[in-house]
């Protein structure tokens, strides 16, 4: 191809005539002569580029007419791969690259020849950090003001992504890139992650633009039994846990697999691949191998590990030498006040999460060799971000064996999680560790994810180019927010935001680009000022200076304590205190307005004021346990349901709501002359959950009440042929939530089983686990049938009828006002 046929260039268009689609010109001939008609060029097809005039000629007939081929786009002469790979809550001590305990020598590895970003923001919660990372805008802007789950209906918060704002696989797609994401998504509702779409907002829909996905579209996930989905289908795991199985492994083997074959196919186009990692969200899941390494490295407990860690940080240089250590958060146990078996107990649970972190490093570490030996590293662009938000302090203040308890009225007991201590990690068990060892990880900073105080937003980012960048092994301090991610890839291949993306006028990225920064250790931040919001919790650096509110809920709390109106604006200097230890309001007379503390405490909050009318911060909403109800007020009005084989991997916001009211389902089902077993109609997992299923032939139900309380009803042995097996639940109990009931089991219209199912759960049953027909697409709710078992004989139909419950307002608000008592205890 001569220079000016390339795409894209003007020589591609051809001379002398404006003609296309059905335009004619040439001498009038009106079949092939066997002579070239004069005019005609016996060059080479020109090309253009797809979606442009066709700017060849066309006559009647081949002989008088001139091809040009639509060709995809190529991305400009040198630009390099790209490559996300995404920690998730990881606080800002935890990693040995950053001064903590945790082993993570590949992460280092790429800091060392690379650059460490000390300075760099987060949103203080996954799915906004996601959408900031992916998109260049704020959170609020693209809608995705908290995690999808807790959408309403107001621009900022309603989990839609806008057409106008689309994200980097889009952009670089139509820059000739391939893009791949893999693994954690998490920017999807609910409501949309079904069979039924819609798919605008998957990772492969227009406004995402990933040209495959393989990964798990939801928050949390089971590591030992992901809802995997490859594209949009659902599918199983390749293997199961003593097979050796665990996702961060599945997770990095098919990044090779997409970007392997992609450079085996087209060697000279370059990929941006999104790596997000389920590690170190919980459920904290890894090989008791990788637990063990970390044995009694964390007894010291984590007052101590923050004032040691801190230490390592003022060594490494990652702080100023004068950072101090805010106060441990009031209400968590001091480490020296808890018993033997709390100190043993908890220590564990602080190996568990430090396996799990140091085990997805060393995947990291097999791709990094991929990428070396196939020659692409040093060319690929990489980010590391450790932690798309701080710590997370969800896991109450004495720690979880199975956090699925939480949607429940039934709390574990110390003795009960002390007793499995040694399965902690291992498939059975949806840990997570306590309150304080969240804090001690967002060492040195003062809250954790959710907060808009530094703990909460401010994460380590490691980039690593050595192609694009000369300096190795260097700090840079310069303020970074996520929004900055896509702009520095946009500077970094050398091409501006595309005016149109799926024919929508784009709206401006927000963010700025970092690279000047790659090779200027001292050079100004281009970045000042940058406002927070995270459930009420309130936030603006502006320069050295930075405002702040905490919002009046503790981490194990779900109400804020006090309105909007009644909020505290902290004032800190960050040049002389980078933790946040010393508010310079403290003690003022906020009416005094010839103090300059007071008038600039004025000067930022009004600055947060109109930054947050210019992005869709608008209205504040600290409701939490509300937003989630709401969700389910989308569905809640339908009370039957028919479905048929197949239906598989529907998420709980869009499954029949089975949750504090009485109900029923009749299942018609075929039994082969050997007889049937496995699952007929299921929800949940082995943390909390209902099946009904056959066990050699014998209708059962097993009602998993977090994975402590398991009743089962059995019905005797079915002959082969067609039954109606139905199963029924009429809810006895006097309490609006997690009321106990009678069960019922009925085959041909005849009762033959029935059971007192002393408690239910209260709120949900899973937060990955799926509602499936005829299999259990997760970890199984009863031991009964195998991991991800299928029913061996045939479903013909399924019908759920539920009765009506009382989902008021008021309902909701007591539900809130219940769950946050629960977290209280």
């Amino acid at each position: 191809m001569s220079k000016n046929d390339r795409p894209g260039s003007k020589g591609s268009s051809a001379s002398g005539n404006g003609h296309g689609g059905n335009g004619h010109s040439g001498n009038g001939q009106s079949g092939s002569s066997g002579k070239k008609p004069s005019g005609v060029s016996t060059a080479p097809p020109r090309t253009y580029l797809m979606g442009t005039p066709f700017p060849g000629r066309i006559g009647r007939t081949y002989d008088v007419s001139q091809e040009a081929f639509p060709v995809p786009p190529s991305a400009p002469k040198g630009a390099p791969n790209i490559l996300y790979i995404v920690l998730d809550d990881v606080g800002f001590g935890w990693t040995s690259t950053f001064g903590g305990l945790i082993d993570t020598p590949h992460i280092t590895r790429l800091a060392d020849n690379g650059l460490r970003y000390v300075n760099f923001h987060t949103t203080a919660l996954c799915s906004p950090t996601r959408a900031c990372l992916l998109t260049g805008r704020n959170h609020h802007s693209v809608g995705m003001a908290n995690i999808t789950e807790l959408a309403t209906g107001f621009p900022g918060y309603n989990g839609i992504q806008p057409p106008d704002k689309a994200a980097i696989g889009a952009i670089l797609h139509t820059y000739g890139y391939n893009t791949f994401a893999v693994g954690k998504w998490h920017n999807t509702m609910g409501e949309e992650m079904t069979i039924a779409g819609p798919y605008d907002r998957w990772p492969d829909g227009p406004l995402f633009g990933f040209d495959q996905f393989y990964g798990f579209i939801g928050g949390d996930n089971n590591q030992w039994y992901p809802k995997l989905y490859a594209g949009r289908t659902a599918i199983d795991q390749p293997k199961l846990p003593e097979q050796g199985y665990h996702l961060s492994e599945d997770l990095v083997d098919q990044t090779i697999s997409f970007i392997g074959n992609q450079h085996a196919l087209e060697p000279s186009k370059p990929w941006l691949t999104f790596l997000a990692f389920g590690a170190g969200h919980s459920p904290h899941h890894v090989f008791k191998e990788w637990s063990d390494k970390y044995k009694g490295k964390f007894d010291m407990g984590w007052d101590k590990y923050r004032e040691q860690t801190l230490e390592r940080q003022k060594k490494l240089g990652l702080v100023p030498p004068y950072t101090e250590l805010p106060p441990m958060l009031e209400g968590v146990q001091k480490w020296d006040s808890l018993t033997a078996d709390q100190k043993r107990l908890y220590a564990r649970m602080a190996e568990v999460y430090a396996g799990f972190v140091s085990h997805a490093d060393a995947q990291i570490g097999r791709l990094l060799e991929f990428l070396e030996t196939s020659g692409m590293l040093d060319d690929t662009l990489i980010f590391v971000f450790i932690g798309d938000n701080g710590s997370s302090g969800e896991g109450t203040l004495h720690g979880l064996y199975n956090e699925m308890s939480l949607v429940t009225t039934r709390q574990e007991t110390e003795k009960e999680v002390l007793d499995r201590i040694d399965n902690l990690g291992l498939p059975g068990s949806y840990n997570h560790y306590p309150i304080g060892w969240a804090l001690a990880g967002d060492t040195p900073f003062r809250l954790c994810k959710q907060y808009t105080h530094f703990g909460g937003t401010r994460n380590p980012l490691v980039v690593h180019w050595p192609k694009g960048i000369k300096a190795k092994g260097e700090l840079r301090t310069q303020f970074h927010h996520v929004i900055d991610i896509v702009p520095t890839i946009l500077d970094a291949v050398g091409v501006k935001m595309p005016e149109m993306i799926n024919s929508v006028q784009q709206a401006p990225m927000e963010g700025v680009p970092m690279n000047y920064s790659f090779d200027d250790v001292k050079a100004p931040t281009n970045h000042p000022t940058q406002y927070f919001e995270m459930l009420g919790n309130r936030a603006i650096v502006d320069g050295k200076w930075k405002a702040v509110t905490y919002h009046g809920r503790k981490p194990w709390e779900n109400r804020a304590a006090w309105g909007f109106d009644e909020d505290h604006w902290e004032l800190y200097d960050l040049e002389k205190d980078p933790s946040e230890c010393h508010d310079l309001m403290a003690g003022r007379d906020a009416s005094n307005l010839k103090d300059p503390m007071v008038k600039k405490m004025i000067e930022l909050v009004g600055l947060w004021w109109a930054e947050a009318g210019r992005h869709n911060v608008l209205p504040l909403d600290d409701r939490f346990q509300e937003r989630a109800l709401a969700r389910k007020g989308l569905v809640a009005d339908r009370s039957k349901y028919t479905f048929f084989p197949g239906t598989v991997r529907v998420h709980g916001k869009a499954a029949p709501n089975t949750i504090n009211r009485s109900w029923s389902m009749r299942v018609e089902v075929e039994i082969p002359p050997k007889g049937a077993s496995g699952p007929l109609v299921v929800i949940g997992g082995d943390t909390n959950g209902w099946s009904l299923y056959l066990k050699e032939s014998a209708p059962t139900f097993c009602y998993n009440l977090a994975g402590m309380d398991l009743t089962y009803i059995r019905g005797q042995k079915l002959p082969p042929g067609k039954h109606v097996v139905e199963y029924e639940f009429q809810k006895t109990g006097k309490e609006p939530f997690g009321a106990g009931g009678i069960g019922r089991i009925l085959v041909g219209g005849k009762k033959v089983a029935e059971g007192n199912i002393p408690q239910t759960t209260a709120f949900d049953y899973s937060l990955d686990e799926t509602f499936d027909i005829g299999c259990d697409k997760g970890s199984p709710v009863t031991t009964e049938y195998p991991p991800l078992a299928s029913f061996d004989g045939k479903i013909i139909r399924v019908d759920m009828d539920l009765k009506p419950d009382f989902a008021t307002d008021e309902k909701r608000h007591h539900q809130a006002t219940f769950t946050h008592a629960i977290l209280r205890e």
